[in-house]
């Protein structure tokens, strides 16, 4: 039993013997494995957890928001159920800028400069087209003299005047061979009325522009403009040496900076935002019953392409813009290159050889 014999300190229960504490088979071996440490494992799943919660309460959110300000749209009976246009490649959508006066007090006719003329006519008349390799605005002047169903040839603004949004998309089929999907109107309230929502538009004013009949008195030049003067921009005529022309350009400037503004993530992010926007939005708004909430806002993410150069902004060529007719001066398309324009849209055709480029496009 001396040094170096099974006891000693290199025999098999000496130090790192079979018997050594620590060792297979020792005191400290339970036949387990040591515990992992748990605490920072569990806390980011919490973490994880927590984050899917508030990610799914945003959306939920967003989705309320939208819905809740989709029902307030009122849905009106617009598209006919017989075309008198074949469907064409892609989508066409009818903006229209209406006048209409209901729903806004003597305090808001007075302020906005809208005036206290019954009946509904046509501030604005467009033509989105989506489908092609961008997006195509077309602007129909209201003063345009053309043929009305079932009616003899009048201003185009007119069959809104005598039938509705069903007569003028009637019209606007007759004479462009351009089959329309859907509709949507603007009141004069919801162009005021978003204009505030989203704190303003930036706008770049061509010329300078006093026009006491739109309430407004602008000079040349990029500014901001609230809900009024947006709105009086939109409608000025006598101080346009275009006329209508001119005011067709403007709105589609106008309609693409505000989108622009509603899209901004301060505004589409924030779900109660984005609830009081489309809520103030919807008070001046309808739209066909075919469409979807969907579709409806493609239609206005395909508006904020034009402030930019993700759109052709267009107005139909015209041959002659004081054509004498039975129903007073009036607008006469050029029948060539109209022709041409309504053929590209019909056959996702390019039309940018269409487009004017000015600073008021």
């Amino acid at each position: 039993v001396g040094q170096g014999g099974p006891v000693g300190q290199g025999g098999p229960v000496g130090q790192g013997g079979p018997g050594a504490q620590g060792g297979p088979g020792g005191p400290g071996d339970s036949g387990e494995e040591p515990p992992r440490p748990r605490g920072r494992f569990g806390r980011g799943k919490k973490i994880v957890a927590g984050v899917l919660v508030l990610l799914l309460l945003w959306v939920g959110g967003l989705v309320w928001a939208g819905m809740s300000a989709w029902g307030k749209v009122q849905k009106v009976d617009a598209i006919p159920s017989e075309h008198l246009a074949d469907s064409g490649a892609g989508h066409n959508t009818l903006i229209v800028g209406s006048d209409g006066r209901s729903g806004l007090t003597t305090e808001q006719k007075k302020k906005l400069g809208t005036g206290d003329a019954e009946g509904q006519r046509t501030d604005s008349i467009m033509i989105l087209h989506t489908g092609g390799d961008k997006p195509t605005l077309m602007s129909i002047p209201r003063d345009s003299y053309v043929s009305i169903p079932g009616h003899a040839k009048n201003k185009i603004n007119a069959s809104f005047s005598i039938g509705g949004p069903q007569l003028l998309v009637k019209t606007i089929e007759t004479n462009t061979g351009i089959h329309i999907d859907n509709y949507m109107e603007i009141g004069f309230g919801g162009f005021a009325s978003v204009v505030d929502a989203v704190g303003g538009v930036n706008i770049c004013v061509a010329r300078d522009m006093n026009d006491p009949k739109a309430h407004i008195n602008l000079k040349k030049g990029c500014q901001q403009m609230d809900g009024p003067t947006a709105l009086g921009y939109v409608r000025a005529r006598y101080s346009d040496p275009e006329g209508d022309l001119g005011r067709a350009k403007r709105q589609r400037q106008f309609l693409a900076a505000l989108m622009k503004e509603i899209s901004s993530p301060s505004n589409l992010l924030v779900p109660w935002r984005l609830k009081g926007l489309g809520e103030s939005g919807a008070q001046g708004l309808s739209v066909d019953k075919g469409m979807s909430m969907m579709q409806g806002l493609q239609t206005m993410w395909n508006l904020k392409k034009f402030s930019g150069d993700g759109g052709n902004s267009v107005v139909v060529p015209i041959g002659n813009a004081a054509l004498p007719t039975p129903a007073g001066e009036a607008v006469e398309w050029d029948a060539t290159r109209s022709a041409e324009l309504f053929k590209a849209i019909k056959e996702n055709g390019d039309t940018s050889s269409f487009v004017k480029k000015t600073t008021a496009n």
